[in-house]
């Protein structure tokens, strides 16, 4: 018998109320003990809701039901989550409901981020999973009068050896397990797996190619109304006066709303609220002002907002002997670009209680939000998500709830569905911040680096949580709520200074976080934070010293590292590749690029091949081969899904996107005037190899390419061109101007 069974089996299992229930702490409410020692920590999320029945209940009519905070973002979360529930459940995924995101059901997770869901969620479940099938099975050894370890669980059954079986739901007389989790579980051995390190279809597609209800923009209410808001033309525009009668009268026009500078109109139907929109935006007057600097001046302006420096890594003492090599990076503000602008409904109930659906990636941080700005109590507002079409950090999707709440509280009763135009979501939404990166580096007689600098302009990369004042309609109502102010804070996965460390053995290093508290566009967290930027920067500058060296870059790399794991993906992925010193075709170029995501979760290294065109300067990447260890595999084409978006996703980054604005105004407001990758850009192969790790820790995945992948694409430019690049992206009129005609 386990340890889990054996302490389950010594305390009272309560069956007769219709709950199974094991208390730990009735001795001390009765007997006034001296307050108790801090519980001990648990595994992943379980930490922060710690009783079983907040992430798995099963009722009388054996239905199994799984609860999580974290949303599904297109990552197939929604199926990895399925999958380690039912294989620690012994239940078959398609017997399993599971409930997302939600702050009237689920565990409060906070946000969907940083590729943790399942390192948090997933090792929640995985445990809490693992111990209610001991207490299941202890249950029913209690019953049958054996031994636990005579029993086994099956198709939500538990099977003694004689042919006696008892469902999970009689075993819990068709109430909860309200039962607080321990630190220890007893999980399956990866030889008896049935559905973990399987490639099951993913639940979330089929509803997505076949037209069927699947994202917010979806949602159809009875009664529903629509909403469009009237945005200011640019970030520091205030508005002064407008006229709205003209706009009231038109057909379908339910309501205008004016608060501030906050103007929305209200219809019966989605088009006569464009339409009321556009009229309206023509009525309104704004007073406007210069606040954004010279773009081409941005680095220098960067520079300029520095409020203090922290120290993110410093060992040994710098030198200056030896081969050095200096350069600047940067990169601009990029969107999200989410192909589907922002959406949200709202309905605002006549019991004072109000209701939001919404692609948000943190339900209950943005429920606190909304509430704060609407002065509501949070246990009054009702945050469900639902998937949006594109997310990949902080985009609109809060704004869009908060509008939506904001005008739903003036008809109450009336669902109310907001949705944002494309210039809305080009010109609103929070930015990937602008950076700069500095380095330094030498090499010693050996040809191996002997100092490192590395200097970084960012600021945090997040907004989150930031209250009401995080909300563009926060910001816009008359009684305006203030962004929260930013703070250094320099943690162990970073956030503007993540992955600025590297992991390659360098015996003299100092890195340098130089912190911007104010950023002069708007920002929030866009797909892997600091680290896409700081890896391009690090991982183009080994390569410079692998030509210093006169080293091949990987030979150069496997020389520096001494993590095995992330050798092993160095090492896998230039096999596949083929990786060799032979001659080029003219116009082509090889490229390798390498990280550990916040150097503590995923490895990836990818290499690619790309052919220049000089006359033209257009990049295009032929091909792709990338090597990745996630930690423990449970669905092996979902690890494959994220890491070939994330490659394209970067490819697109590098060589195609900017926002552009002028000193007002910004001016790439549709995707015209920000491009990216299209089809017909995309590589003709992108190969994901995946090294297995099993019984290790979920590490993640979604976004351990990005840095990688940016980094290959300048490595194997500067191998086709000879030239350097340092400023993303890479446009073909950057790469024309410089090799043109060679």
């Amino acid at each position: 018998m386990d340890i889990l069974q054996e302490e389950i089996t010594r305390r009272s299992v309560v069956v007769g109320t219709g709950a199974l229930v094991v208390s730990f702490s009735l001795g001390r409410a009765f007997a006034q003990e001296p307050p108790a020692t801090p519980p001990v920590s648990l595994p992943g999320s379980l930490d922060d809701d710690r009783f079983l029945d907040s992430w798995i209940r099963i009722d009388a009519a054996n239905s199994v039901t799984v609860f999580t905070g974290k949303a599904e973002l297109g990552q197939g979360i929604r199926t990895a989550l399925l999958q380690v529930a039912a294989e620690e459940l012994e239940v078959d995924p398609a017997e399993i409901q599971l409930v997302t995101a939600d702050t009237g059901r689920t565990p409060n997770e906070g946000f969907t981020a940083g590729s943790q869901s399942m390192q948090n969620s997933g090792t929640a479940i995985r445990n809490a999973a693992a111990q209610v099938r001991a207490l299941l099975l202890a249950e029913a050894a209690k019953r049958f009068g054996v031994a636990a370890t005579e029993l086994k669980a099956e198709n939500k059954s538990v099977l003694a050896r004689d042919g006696r079986s008892v469902s999970y739901g009689e075993l819990v007389s068709g109430q909860i397990l309200h039962v607080e989790a321990q630190p220890q579980s007893t999980f399956k051995q990866p030889g008896t797996f049935r559905v973990i390190g399987k490639s099951l279809p993913r639940v979330d597609i089929p509803a997505k190619v076949t037209g069927q209800p699947a994202y917010v923009h979806d949602l159809r209410l009875d009664g529903m109304l629509h909403a469009r808001v009237v945005r200011p033309p640019s970030p520091a525009a205030e508005l002064t006066e407008f006229d709205g009668g003209g706009v009231e009268a038109m057909p379908g026009v339910v309501s205008v709303v004016r608060d501030g500078s906050f103007l929305a109109v209200v219809a019966e139907k989605e088009f006569q609220a464009v339409n009321a929109m556009r009229t309206l935006a023509a009525a309104a007057k704004w007073q406007e002002q210069e606040t954004l600097p010279d773009q081409v001046d941005l680095p220098a302006e960067l520079q300029k907002l520095e409020r203090e420096v922290g120290t993110v890594a410093e060992a040994g003492m710098l030198s200056s002997g030896g081969k050095v090599f200096e350069a600047t990076y940067t990169r601009p503000y990029q969107i999200h670009g989410s192909i589907g602008p922002s959406c949200a409904v709202a309905l605002m109930k006549e019991d004072g209680t109000l209701d939001v659906w919404s692609h948000t990636q943190g339900v209950f941080p943005d429920r606190a939000a909304i509430a704060e700005m609407l002065a509501m109590p949070e246990d009054k507002v009702h945050v469900v998500h639902m998937e949006g079409s594109g997310c990949y950090g902080h985009n609109g999707a809060d704004d869009a709830a908060a509008d939506a709440a904001l005008i739903a509280t003036r008809l109450p009763g009336k669902p109310v569905r907001v949705q944002w135009m494309r210039e809305q979501e080009h010109s609103w939404e929070p930015y990937g911040p602008a950076m700069l990166v500095k380095v330094s580096a030498t090499l010693d007689a050996q040809g191996k680096i002997a100092s490192w600098a590395y200097d970084l302009w960012s600021n945090t990369h997040s907004t989150r949580p930031g209250g009401a004042g995080a909300l563009l309609a926060g910001r816009h109502k008359a009684q305006a709520f203030q962004p929260k102010p930013a703070r250094l804070s320099i943690s162990a996965s970073g956030n503007g200074d993540r992955n600025a460390n590297p992991l390659y053995v360098t015996p003299n290093k100092r890195v340098l976080w130089h912190f911007l508290p104010d950023m002069p566009l708007r920002v929030s967290a866009l797909r892997a934070l600091g680290a896409y930027a700081n890896v391009f920067a690090i991982e183009s500058t080994i390569d410079e010293l692998a030509l210093m060296a006169e080293a091949d870059p990987v030979e150069f790399r496997l020389r520096h590292m001494e993590d095995p794991r992330a050798r092993a993906v160095i090492e896998l992925a230039a096999e596949r590749f083929g990786w060799n010193d032979a001659q080029m075709p003219r116009n082509h170029g090889r490229g390798f690029g390498f990280a550990r995501y916040k150097n503590l979760a995923a490895y990836l290294a990818v290499a690619m091949e790309v052919e220049v065109a000089p006359e033209t300067g257009r990049v295009r990447v032929m091909r792709a081969v990338s090597a990745i260890d996630s930690g423990e595999v449970v669905n092996p084409e979902g690890i494959r899904n994220q890491t070939e978006g994330g490659i394209l996703q970067s490819i697109s980054w590098t060589l195609y996107e900017a926002v552009t604005f002028d000193r007002t105004r910004i001016t790439s407001t549709d995707w015209s005037s920000y491009p990216i990758l299209r089809f017909a850009s995309v590589p003709d192969s992108i190969e994901v190899h995946i090294v297995e790790r099993p019984g290790e820790p979920f590490l993640g995945t979604g976004e351990a390419a990005q840095g990688p992948a940016a980094a290959a694409v300048a490595n194997a430019i500067r191998n086709a061109t000879g030239k350097r690049f340092y400023d993303l992206p890479f446009t073909r009129d950057r790469i024309r101007d410089a090799v043109g005609g060679v």
